[in-house]
């Protein structure tokens, strides 16, 4: 028994006193009052319940919105964007004028696999595979 159940014991008791001091003509009133702490008592946890679910709920979406890392940030992305297309220029003379077409070609893929590796790891299903739900469904959000 904790302490609120204590007190509603002290009420109920405290109530039933009074009832058996002032008659039953004020049993009507007495019930009254006695059902109102009730009811605000039930009212006080199901609000601090909610709060606490609000709570729980805002700190997962919170969550689920980073990164695995907590680094996945427009400007990393935008950053990564801009190193790949300045390095694919000299990549793609090198490979072009030491191996031609085939070279070139190589310096690409190259390029564009570095670019599939960072997309994958800022989003895990962004290739078909499995979502990051964790929760075993497969689906994703």
């Amino acid at each position: 028994m904790d302490g609120r159940d204590t007190d509603l014991k002290k009420e109920l008791d405290a109530t039933l006193r009074a009832r058996h001091e002032l008659g039953d003509e004020y049993e009507p009133a007495l019930v009254d009052s006695f059902l109102e702490k009730v009811d605000r008592r039930i009212d006080d946890a199901v609000e601090r319940r909610v709060r606490r679910q609000l709570a729980e709920q805002q700190l997962a979406a919170a969550r689920e919105t980073r990164s695995p890392d907590g680094s996945d940030s427009w400007g990393e992305r935008f950053g990564f964007g801009i190193v790949s297309l300045v390095l694919a220029v000299p990549l793609s003379a090198i490979g072009g004028g030491i191996g031609g077409l085939p070279g070139l070609v190589t310096a690409w893929l190259g390029i564009v696999g570095v670019n599939a590796v960072q997309a994958a790891r800022l989003h895990p299903g962004l290739f078909g595979g499995r979502g990051r739900r964790g929760d075993g469904s497969g689906r994703e959000d």
